[in-house]
């Protein structure tokens, strides 16, 4: 099941969001999983045992928005506002389009988070969209198979191309290295020559079968010493080796030949090598091809896959179906604005802005929408009437927090299924990587030079920037430090602003439809 939105904003914000019960459980959690730079997930865990602050005060708004020190915003920051609109005769598209519309008309920023639904197993919709999950499953199957088949290619081609790379190295010492290196070399090419090439040509008549059979016991030692035809031509006395005439003309006929060996099998060996390369980079590019063809498939898959859904609205017999969709609608605040147009700040938090001693602060809400409908098919699509309950709840948080609260939310479970299912060809490429990068000429200290500059620009990184004071930093990506007390003053007045959009929405919404409403407490008296 997906973490609950709310938890995990209490367990990124303990201090400000979380209640007190579970305060204490919360922050232990998350010490605990920041001493450990491989745990993702540490926030994750924490929201399993966080429970949301609820708005407890209420306070006077004309005070609060004049009086930022007194942090109003910051010892209540939220409020929570419900409405359910039934009507099983009128679509529920309607619903989810005035709010994403009229969100962005007044300069708000909608954006979609969480997007699951629940058929009941009895329903037509439920055996329809399963039908078309199961399609786009067999064809992603079928890109599977193909792309396991090009990567044991790539892993054969690229063992071949080891080899051929140690055996054009020994060429390469034999004819530019110092002596001793050029010696070494000279003797692997003669092994590799009488176990490849005599062994297998001649049999019982290589040089190997005559030392074994024949009781030419000094034909090996004798031919792996020649270092030229000369040394087996001339006698002794002329600088050759000391040799019987019998072993002499066997060696004639047996060193010649290998030195004209090396010369067409370096040249065999250089053009195989060539050739095995180019088809790397095609098998390479093949399967970089099959993974973006393979993507829609798997997303569209995952996205017909149908949610956990438990509680009883759901009755297998029923034609109903649940949609359950979550909205951040974000809002803006701007310290620079309060202090120069409105002078509720003092000048100081914009000396402080500058010199980035203040994060930037988000006022936002969270509108849950639970859609209960009972599908019916129109045509090639289905309409859905039905029971619409809408939740708004109001946060602001700085951006660290929203960073991490983004990056835990690609961590959940959903999302990290849809990850590992996307990523599927780029792992297994991601371990080959070097060697393919290697053969294929690409600059691998380049590419790492990148890989730090990338890292050096990663928001996790940037977190640890601008720090205040001497504040022992804990050293793991997902550190968010806690808010100074300016900080605290900028995060009430955020948080107000938050309560101030929730209840615009809500209240814009009920008057828009003929709801019964009442009198906005957000403003001034």
């Amino acid at each position: 099941m997906p973490t609950d939105i709310h938890k995990l904003i209490a367990a990124i914000s303990p201090d400000v969001y979380c209640d007190g019960k579970s305060r204490k459980a919360v922050k232990d959690i998350i010490k605990k999983g920041l001493q450990d730079k491989k745990n993702d997930k540490v926030y994750l865990q924490a929201a399993k045992k966080a429970i949301p602050i609820e708005s407890q005060k209420l306070y006077s708004y004309d005070k609060a928005k004049h009086n930022p020190f007194k942090m109003f915003g910051y010892k209540n920051p939220t409020v929570k506002y419900q409405l359910s609109y039934d009507s099983a005769a009128e679509g529920l598209e309607p619903v989810y389009f005035w709010v994403f519309d009229f969100t962005r008309s007044i300069g708000l920023k909608p954006v979609k988070i969480v997007d699951t639904f629940a058929s009941s197993p009895g329903s037509g919709h439920f055996s329809e969209l399963q039908g078309k999950a199961t399609r786009m499953q067999e064809e992603a199957i079928k890109m599977l198979g193909s792309v396991n088949t090009l990567i044991k290619s790539i892993l054969n081609i690229i063992y071949d191309l080891r080899d051929f790379e140690i055996r054009l190295k020994l060429y390469k010492n034999y004819r530019e290295g110092d002596e001793n290196k050029k010696r070494s070399a000279l003797l692997s090419l003669k092994q590799i020559w009488m176990d490849t090439v005599d062994a297998v040509k001649r049999g019982t008549t290589s040089i190997k079968g005559l030392a074994q059979n024949f009781d030419y016991v000094t034909l090996i030692d004798a031919f792996m010493a020649a270092e030229s035809l000369d040394d087996v031509s001339k006698s002794a006395e002329k600088g050759g080796l000391d040799l019987n005439d019998r072993v002499r003309r066997i060696l004639q006929q047996r060193v010649g030949e290998f030195f004209d060996w090396i010369e067409l099998s370096e040249k065999e060996l250089t053009k195989r090598f060539e050739i095995e390369k180019s088809y790397l980079r095609s098998q390479y590019n093949t399967i970089k091809l099959y993974s973006r063809w393979i993507k829609p498939y798997l997303v569209a898959a995952k996205k017909l896959e149908q949610s956990e859904y438990e509680d009883a609205d759901l009755v297998t017999g029923f034609n109903t179906v649940i949609l359950q969709l979550v909205l951040r609608v974000e809002g803006k605040y701007d310290v620079e604005s309060e202090v120069i147009d409105t002078g509720v700040l003092p000048a100081d938090f914009k000396r402080m802005l500058e010199k980035k001693k203040i994060r930037k602060y988000t006022p936002f809400f969270i509108l849950d929408l639970k859609f209960r409908s009972i599908p019916q098919k129109v045509g090639q699509h289905y309409a859905f009437g039905g029971r619409a309950d809408l939740t708004f709840k109001s946060y602001a948080l700085n951006e660290d927090e929203l960073k991490i609260f983004d990056k835990q939310l690609e961590k959940d479970d959903v999302n990290s299924a849809m990850e590992a299912i996307t990523g599927l060809a780029d792992e297994s490429l991601k371990q080959l990587e070097e060697d393919i990068a290697h053969y294929l000429g690409e600059d691998v200290e380049k590419k790492e030079k990148e890989e730090k500059k990338s890292e050096d620009s990663n928001p996790f990184i940037s977190l640890f920037s601008g720090f205040l004071g001497t504040e022992k930093k804990i050293d793991h990506p997902l550190y968010i430090r806690p808010d100074n007390e300016h900080e605290k003053v900028v995060r009430s007045e955020a948080a107000i602003t938050a309560m101030e959009k929730c209840f615009l929405i809500f209240d814009v919404y009920k008057k828009s439809h003929g709801m019964m409403s009442h009198d906005t407490p957000y403003e001034p008296l």
